[in-house]
């Protein structure tokens, strides 16, 4: 039997058993705090890194890698709500049931102890009958022995009479019996205690004793199950953590580099074709100016002073290149100016007859130009934007402003084909009424039907209008499946005086890009198309006067006839290379020799 003499130490053994309990129950809840807490932040974590709906951000995210980490994000979330059901399963099936099983071992433990006090008590109360029924048969016996002693003693004396005598005999014969009588009642007491104490020894605390015992094992017993519980929550959890993580590992595997790669590539590409090789510039020959002056034209050869304008490819203007005045007023002429007429003494010119100026890094001064003037940061200005430019998108690439308007044209079929739904609806429900025209007035209907019709009708005037568009830009793009062609001759020349004013124009006040027109008559493209496009072009402002000093005949392109005395405006500096540009009026621009005029330039000109 357990201890049946250590009770005391029973009871302090089982209530550090129930404290142990009590810390194994408090240790499961802090673990449930915790999973709700980590769960909590993974999903506040998933939540930050999530795209915002409708912004720049979320397009982002058409990429392979970054689908991949919203993948991960997205299976963050779930991994998270597996924490969370950890968390729910230990308190329903761990916290929950020890808080109440703690409960039920208290009142049992308090019920057995109980007992095992009351079975105490009982048997401390028989041992004290015992022993006062002990005390009360020894005093009698000795109160007996006294009594006949006495009785002897006054026997033996002659000098007592009788009948003291027999009062002394009597007294010790009622002695005699009260010890009798003890000595049966002690001998009936010490047979119950003895009884007693063999049924609360072998009976009574063996039983208290087994049922503390049994209650003690089932304590140890339920934290060993509930420990194992722990394992198992945690476990049930572990496959669909683990598919969590085999759905990352799979987004990861998706990520395709080429693809991704391929995509910046279409959503950036322009359509424009490169520009040529840049050619030599002899810089020993100081009176024979180079033919090609700049990084943008793709000219080669022999020096033909002859642009040649357009080819059988389409050529493709590079960004801010605008189209003013393509034919006479793009570039300087590719060749010096000639000196002044032999007779003019040199008394007799004001400004000298000047032999062309040696230029000074005409190309790299050329560029600086091209990348400094304000017009041109306007345009990337306009291009940032993205939302300023017009509504055909003439503002962008070729290939982007393709885009955009295969982008326009699905929205447009997009809001028809709502409008048509609508319409649908609203065509039943005009049936609906006219055949039950208790549900309500088919005439009602109609005015919405009427509003209908006109908006598909819009709609649908806008999507030609941006087939048009479309329709127009996926003419003059190459094919999409054309290589390019980088051998010899694989861009034919653009027409170079169109590729120079990129250094020397400004570009169209919006910043767009524009599309260069074959003037070849082969194109069969009408003159009027590509002579609208620039009947808004502001002419350059102009920086003063000049008067001619000798006749000049602009039999080359670019350059302008004048006569000897004529005034005319100036509109560019001599930049080095020995031309001014002059205006006669608004549709006569060009080039002459800065030797043969006087300038005189305002001081307010910039």
């Amino acid at each position: 039997y357990l201890l049946q003499d250590q009770f005391d130490n029973l009871e302090k053994h089982t209530q550090w058993g129930i404290d142990v309990l009590e810390k194994y129950i408090k240790f499961v809840k802090e673990r449930t705090e915790i999973e709700l807490s980590y769960a909590k932040q993974l999903r506040n974590l998933s939540k930050k890194y999530q795209p915002k709906k409708n912004s720049k951000e979320e397009e982002e995210y058409r990429y392979t890698s970054t689908r991949a980490f919203l993948a991960t994000l997205n299976e963050m979330n779930d991994y998270a709500g597996q924490h969370e059901v950890i968390s729910e399963n230990m308190t329903s099936l761990i916290t929950a049931e020890l808080t109440r099983y703690v409960q039920e071992l208290k009142q049992e433990r308090k019920s057995h102890f109980h007992d095992g006090r009351k079975a105490q008590q009982h048997i401390e109360t028989c041992w004290k009958q015992l022993e006062a029924s002990k005390r009360r048969f020894e005093r009698d016996c000795k109160e007996a022995d006294r009594a006949q002693q006495y009785f002897e003693k006054m026997d033996a004396d002659i000098n007592v009479t009788k009948a003291d005598v027999e009062k002394a005999r009597q007294q010790a014969q009622l002695r005699h019996q009260m010890a009798e009588d003890s000595k049966a009642e002690y001998s009936s007491t010490l047979q119950k205690f003895n009884s007693e104490q063999h049924e609360h020894y072998y009976t009574h605390i063996p039983n208290i004793f087994q049922k503390i015992q049994e209650m003690e094992e089932r304590r140890i017993v339920r934290i060993g199950e509930s420990m194992k519980t722990f394992a198992e929550v945690d476990r049930q959890v572990i496959p669909i953590i683990g598919k969590c993580l085999d759905e990352i590992t799979k987004a990861a595997e998706s990520v395709d580099h080429k693809n991704d790669s391929q995509m910046v590539i279409e959503a950036f590409k322009s359509g424009f074709e490169p520009p040529g090789d840049v050619e030599f510039e002899d810089f020993t020959q100081p009176m024979k100016r180079t033919v090609s002056e700049s990084s943008l034209s793709n000219s080669r050869g022999d020096g033909k002073s002859e642009p040649k304008f357009g080819s059988k490819s389409k050529g493709k203007l590079w960004p801010f290149i605008k189209k003013n005045k393509l034919m006479s007023l793009l570039t300087s002429p590719h060749q010096p100016p000639p000196p002044p007429p032999a007779c003019a003494s040199p008394s007799a010119v004001p400004n000298g007859p000047q032999s062309p100026k040696q230029q000074k890094e005409p190309l790299s001064h050329r560029f600086n130009e091209f990348m400094t003037s304000k017009p041109k940061i306007h345009c990337f200005r306009s291009l940032k934007r993205g939302g300023a430019g017009p509504e055909d998108f003439s503002n962008l690439p070729p290939e982007q402003r393709r885009k955009k308007l295969q982008q326009k044209v699905d929205e447009l079929n997009k809001d028809i084909q709502k409008e048509l739904d609508q319409r649908d609806a609203l065509t039943k429900m005009k049936d609906v009424y006219i055949k039950n025209p208790q549900m309500g007035d088919a005439a009602s209907v109609d005015h919405r039907l009427a509003e209908l019709a006109q908006n598909i009708e819009k709609l649908r005037l806008e999507v030609q209008k941006f087939e048009g568009w479309l329709a127009e830009v996926e003419g003059r793009l190459p094919a999409r499946n054309e290589q390019p062609r980088r051998q010899s001759g694989m861009y034919e020349p653009q027409n170079p005086a169109a590729v120079n004013s990129c250094a020397q124009d400004r570009e169209s006040p919006d910043g767009s890009y524009t599309e260069e027109q074959s003037q070849e008559t082969e194109m069969k493209v009408p003159a009027t198309d590509f002579d609208d496009e620039f009947d808004d072009e502001e002419p350059l402002p102009t920086i003063g006067t000049c008067k001619a000093l000798y006749t000049f005949e602009g039999q080359n392109e670019g350059t302008i006839s004048v006569a000897e005395g004529e005034m005319l405006y100036v509109i560019e500096e001599d930049k080095g290379d020995g031309w001014t540009r002059i205006r006669r009026n608004e549709d006569e621009e060009g080039y002459v020799p800065t030797s043969y005029v006087e300038v005189y330039l305002d001081k307010n000109a910039k």
